[in-house]
């Protein structure tokens, strides 16, 4: 009870952000989102004549959008993974993958949305992209590989260290690899301190049957390969490859089985991209920035361990029914640009750096084909959450339509 008071009093404090940056009209909305992330690469090595990720930089990127353009918005890993669901800038112990499980502190908000500390786990006032889903009535999950392979001494699910504890998942072992750096939502109280976190940060094996259905695949999905099939390690623990060879072969039995699903098929939206480009410093280390980003308060340097405004150009590709297949869009976009897009799609205010004025979301440059619906009109009903199409669209879903919808239809007949 007292999280929902705490989102709606935040959520409704940020309406008026949200009210002064509309989503366009003109825009086909989608009614899933998926992200895959992987790690620490190099457009240019990504996308490039050599690439070692030909299912990604050709194959996918043929189908869809391939944005180059895309970019980081620091170094290491873990503070691009918090600006991605949270518009929060990097601090210190984030640009270190936050060795140290502890506390975020102070955590004063400022007037844009920033909040003063340095730390890990940022107190409950601070929201994310799946508090914000919540508190409006739509669905997310986490979906993070390996997360159960040391249960039960460990959680299967919502896996953490213990607060002020040593992060034992820096490293692989050959039977776990996973990482929590590389899973957002358990850096915020909002969301571990509640059942929503078990309930929904849950391990990659529970995305199949997810799938299934478009009534059990959230709106919002997060996806998070082990430290090996991320393209993170080189060689693996487990004496597989590793690198961007083995990301490959990762997404070439991953992708399919999300774009054969229902949700998917029916205006879903499927984005890969990188967490950072190379980060070490080095002839290949990039820590450029666009978009106009601003450090934050809690450090002057984004780059982290290389001097620069962010975490440098690792492009993007995206497929979707709204998405007109082999699209190149060359506007420039970062992690803070896919959360404001995330946002607008579904009517949330912005959150931190998200709602900086000026920052582009996707527009027609990559939501190209005419031809995909737009909005939704979402059902009054607790029972019926799920949105339905306008007019003639609505007619082919007719099992789906709400009961109110049902009752006028048949109060029109009888007057006919």
């Amino acid at each position: 009870m007292m999280r929902r008071l705490l989102i709606s009093v935040v959520v409704a404090a940020l309406k008026k952000n949200a009210a002064a940056n509309p989503a366009s009209a003109a825009l086909p909305h989608y009614d899933h989102v998926f992200i895959v992330v992987l790690e620490n690469e190099n457009a240019g090595s990504t996308f490039g004549p050599k690439t070692e990720i030909p299912y990604l930089a050709k194959t996918l990127a043929s189908k869809g959008a391939y944005v180059p353009n895309y970019y980081a918005t620091g170094h290491l890993s873990l503070d691009n993974y918090i600006s991605m669901v949270s518009g929060q800038a990097p601090n210190a112990q984030t640009q270190a993958d936050c060795q140290i499980y502890n506390d975020f502190l102070p955590g004063l908000p400022t007037s844009d949305g920033q909040f003063v500390g340095q730390g890990c786990v940022y107190p409950p006032g601070v929201q994310n992209i799946a508090t914000q889903l919540e508190g409006a009535g739509f669905t997310w999950r986490g979906y993070m590989q390996d997360m159960a392979n040391s249960a039960p001494d460990e959680s299967a699910t919502c896996r953490h260290p213990a607060l002020g504890a040593h992060d034992s998942t820096q490293t692989a072992s050959p039977t776990d690899q996973y990482a929590a750096r590389h899973n957002p939502f358990v850096y915020f109280h909002s969301i571990i301190d509640f059942p929503t976190c078990p309930a929904n940060d849950v391990d990659l094996n529970r995305l199949a049957p997810d799938l299934a259905a478009d009534a059990t695949t959230p709106n919002y999905a997060f996806i998070t390969p082990d430290l090996c099939n991320d393209g993170h390690d080189e060689p693996c623990a487990d004496g597989q490859p590793g690198g961007m060879v083995q990301a490959n072969t990762f997404l070439q039995g991953l992708v399919p089985q999300i774009l054969a699903s229902p949700a998917y098929r029916d205006r879903g939206l499927l984005i890969v991209t990188f967490d950072e480009a190379e980060g070490e410093p080095g002839a290949s280390a990039d820590a450029s920035a666009c978009c106009n980003e601003q450090p934050g308060p809690n450090t002057p340097n984004p780059g982290g361990p290389v001097p620069g405004p962010g975490g440098g150009r690792i492009g993007a590709v995206m497929l979707s029914p709204c998405i007109q297949a082999g699209t190149v869009s060359k506007d420039p976009y970062n992690h803070y640009s896919l959360l404001r897009s995330i946002e607008d799609n579904f009517g949330l205010p912005h959150l931190g750096y998200a709602g900086r004025a000026g920052l582009k979301p996707f527009g027609d440059d990559v939501l190209n084909n005419t031809g995909c619906p737009g909005k939704l009109k979402k059902c009054k009903k607790k029972k019926h959450k799920k949105r339905h199409r306008r007019a003639a669209s609505a007619k082919k879903h007719k099992h789906k339509k709400c009961k109110k919808k049902k009752k006028k239809a048949k109060r029109s007949q009888l007057a006919a």
